[in-house]
Formats: C-alpha cells, structure tokens, sequence
C-alpha cells in the first residue's frame, strides 16, 4: 500500500498538522481498505472544519496492534456528499452516521443511515443538518406469521440512563435487535472547542462517569504531549493504580449482577460489597470513590504517602481472598455455568470485522489491550499478560473479567511495593499550536481513544473521544439474534455498555 497517504506516531505522541497527508478521497478510501486488509483496525474516525479553506476534514485514526503504531490520514469533502466507506470497511458504519448528523454530510450508500442520537447538530457549521425530535425512528421491521416487536424502554425501571431496545421476535426467539440511544446528548465534544476551558477538565471526568481514570488519563497524556510536560515515576505509578482499582471495581460488580440475573444470590451479594470496598480504596488515594480530581496535567493532585500504600496492601489482600471465594462460588455451580455457557454468543470474525474492542473482543480470542498493544506510562515497562477466551459467549466475556480481576490485583500490589518516591512536578508549557495528538488508555470496558487537534492560536479546533462502548454496541445487537428474549438482561449485563460514553 502507498504509505505516503498515512503518517505513523505511537500512542501520545504529536505531529505538526501540515505533516498529516491528505490524499485525495479515493487514494485516501483505497489506503483505509488496504489497513484494514493488513489487519489494522479504526481507533476513530471523524469530519471537523479546517482552520482554513472550505468543505469538510474527514480523519482517519488507525491502530496497528501488532507494531505499536497508530497512523493517520485526512481527505477533504467538498459538497454535501462524499461515497460512503462503510460497505467497504463496516467498522465505519457508526462513525459515518455521526459525521451524517454532525455535518450535513450524506455518505451516499450508507446501508443504514440512521440518527446517532436525538439532538441538533452537534458541531456548529455553515449547513446544519436537519436531526429528527427525539424518539422519532425508522425501525427495521421483520414481517412474517406471528411475527411481533417487543419495544423495552427509553426509559427503564431502574436508575440506568434511557436506551430503546426494539425486538423483532417469533414467539421467544428473536430475530433481531435494533439499538437506539442518544436520548440526553451533553454536546462534550462541542463544549471542548476553543479549549482547553476551565471546566474542561471536570467535563473529561464525567465523559463516562464509571470510566472516570481511564478518560481523564488520555485526556492529561494529549496535553502532556501538546505542553511538553514530562511525568515523574511516583505519579506514573498512582495513575496505574487507580487505573486498576477502577477494573477491578467495574469487573467485580459486572459478575456480581451476572450472578444476580440468573438468581445467584451468594456471588451477587458478595460481589456488591466487594464492588464497594474497591471504590474505597481509590477515595484513598484521592477521597473520591470514582476518582475525581485525582489526576491533573503533568501529574496528580495528590501524593501517596507510605502508610496509605501499606493500608492499601492489607485492604488488597483482603478483598482478594474475598473475591476469590465469590467468584469461587459462581464456578463451581454447575447450573450457574451451564446458564452462561453458549448464551449470546458472538464470534471472533464480527469482532474483527466490527472493530470491537476490551473484554468484548478478548472474549473472542483477540489480544487487543492498549496496555499491550500501546503501551503508556509505567506500562511500558511493566506489561500485563492480556486475558483472552475463545467462547464469544457469556460464560466467556465473564471468565475475561475474572481473568483480568487476578492479574489486575497482582500489578496493583508490584507497584504499591515498588512505590517510587515523590518527585516536584514541572509545569509545562502552553499547547503547540498546529499540532494533533492521539492517546489512548485501556479503560474497564476496553480502549479509550482521545484525539486533541489545536489550531494557529494553541487552542482546540476538534476534540474527538471515542469511548469503547461506540465500537461495541452492535456486538449487544448481534448475541440476542437466535437468542430467547429471556436471555436479554443477562447478555446485556456481560457486555455492560455505556450510554452515556456512546453519546459525547
């Protein structure tokens, strides 16, 4: 393939905008299927508004997990249409319904050009696109004998955000799921022009509110790279262990409430205090059980001290012999394995060909782990085994995280033993004016994607976020096909997607 339409960087490195090639849109389409082809996958994919001159930027982010490269591309689109990339490349097939929204850009022969999300358009332009009100869809449709549609939300008998699941189905079976979020769009995305603002920090933070680390961690290592600004070992060290208290307290309420759907009573209860008590060692480091304010450019906003690394220590070694025992628990019942064994089962060639990401792709047999593949601050330098499984199925995607649980503990307790010693910090300086940087972080739920583009002046021209539940909701959508509707919660809970991640 013709590498001179891609530029190559690795993770939370920049490069001047000028350097980005910009091939035109059909040397820019065939480099995209050629990368592709090669086995890269789409980290992001986004239009924004050129500093200067007319039309639309579409740009390309891929990954290439196997040489620790991402590589970038952008084509200009001049019109109100541009063909679309999707049948060709399916990974895109969300990303250019956003554009289509965001944009006013049609992205002719589209196989299914539906809204993203219910709201005006989110990135101001000069020809803004018409978005239906909220909850107006085009729903597909199964028709046949005793065909029925059962429709199960926006709004929900508990305390998650709204989401409409429509189900096509012959008496329990169902033929298909159709998927429609965006009901409370925050316009994150748009609020980060011009930036960075005063409140763009705390906006980061609440991006995905259980995926507080992993996001506000990309976001500190873009401008980390846009300032210069170097981090010591200590705070290096904090930042992983607050990015894996977050795992391990998102991966043991998950088999919690997998064991709560099919009436497990003894792991679920357990596994919900254990959740807590995860929550409560991540307040130690900052206050915050979600770690908010914990991080800050260059740095963190909080030291940890010796006696609060040994209280950690004994806190971790406690809550692992429990966990144990939970989990322990959640194996050994046979009719608890024989629920989740070959229920909502996806296979490794959708994740390949959709781009899934996290335990959802490891799942399917797939080493995709940015701690891995990207590695960033101490995981340089310390890597953590990827946990894969080969099912695809529940029993699969909660054996992943039972995996991850173990080896998650483990680093945890390597760096608090090995804990460096606080360093000043050093401020950096002002953005790089011109200049794009990627950074990613490997969140709960799988890759965390931020892309920060500054213009002429220093501040952000587009900041783009692609949370990993924006590649992973189709793979909801495709375990439930030839599933009992019964077994929607417990699917719906092994992937345990974010809403409000999805619609930034």
């Amino acid at each position: 393939m013709n590498i001179d339409n891609l530029i190559s960087l690795t993770n939370g490195s920049s490069v001047r905008n000028e350097a980005i090639p910009s091939p035109g849109f059909d040397d820019f389409k065939f480099s995209l299927i050629q990368g592709v082809s090669l086995g890269w996958r789409i980290a992001s994919f986004f239009g924004m508004v050129p500093e200067k001159g007319s039309g639309i930027d579409l740009v390309a982010v891929f990954a290439d997990d196997l040489n620790n490269r991402l590589l970038v591309s952008k084509t200009k689109v001049k019109g109100g249409t541009f063909p679309s990339l999707t049948p060709d490349c399916p990974q895109l097939h969300l990303f250019e319904r956003e554009i289509a929204e965001q944009f006013g850009l049609k992205p002719e022969g589209h196989p299914w050009l539906k809204p993203v999300r219910f709201t005006g358009t989110v990135i101001k332009t000069k020809n803004p696109k018409e978005i239906p009100p909220i909850g107006l869809m085009d729903f597909y449709q199964v028709k046949g004998d005793e065909v029925h549609e059962v429709a199960v939300g926006p709004i929900h008998a508990g305390v998650i955000e709204p989401g409409h699941f429509r189900f096509q189905c012959h008496g329990e079976d169902v033929f298909h799921l159709e998927i429609s979020l965006g009901y409370q769009h925050r316009g994150v995305e748009e609020a980060l022009l011009n930036g960075p603002h005063k409140g763009s920090f705390y906006q980061i933070e609440a991006a995905a509110g259980d995926t507080t680390i992993a996001h506000t961690w990309a976001y500190c290592q873009s401008l980390e790279s846009l300032t210069g600004t170097k981090v010591n070992a200590h705070d290096w060290a904090v930042r992983a262990i607050a990015l894996e208290l977050e795992r391990l307290a998102n991966h043991t309420g998950d088999l919690g409430a997998l064991a709560g759907d099919v009436g497990f009573l003894p792991t679920s209860a357990y596994c919900g205090r254990l959740r807590g008590d995860f929550l409560n060692m991540t307040a130690v480091l900052c206050g915050s059980r979600f770690g908010r304010s914990l991080l800050k450019v260059g740095g963190n906003r909080f030291q940890l001290e010796a006696s609060q690394a040994t209280d950690l220590l004994k806190k971790l070694d406690e809550a692992e012999k429990d966990v144990a025992n939970a989990v322990g628990l959640l194996w050994e019942s046979a009719s608890v394995v024989e629920r989740f064994d070959d229920t909502g089962t996806v296979h490794q060639e959708q994740a390949l060909e959709l781009g899934w990401v996290g335990p959802t792709a490891r799942a399917c047999g797939l080493e995709r782990d940015v701690r891995f593949n990207h590695p960033f601050g101490p995981y340089r330098f310390s890597v953590v085994p990827v946990s894969t499984v080969h099912g695809g199925d529940v029993h699969s995607r909660a054996f992943v995280r039972w995996l991850e649980i173990k080896r998650s503990i483990k680093f945890i307790r390597e760096r608090l033993n090995t804990l460096p010693s606080p360093e000043k910090e050093k401020a950096g300086g002002s953005l790089r004016p011109g200049h794009l940087v990627v950074s990613l972080t490997e969140g709960w739920r799988g890759e965390v994607c931020h892309v920060a583009i500054t213009g002429k002046k220093g501040n952000f021209i587009r900041y783009k976020i692609t949370d990993p539940s924006f590649h992973n909701w189709s793979a909801l959508a495709l375990a439930l096909r030839n599933q009992a509707i019964s077994d929607f919660p417990l699917c719906n809970k092994s992937f345990n997607l974010s809403y409000c991640g999805h619609d930034l």
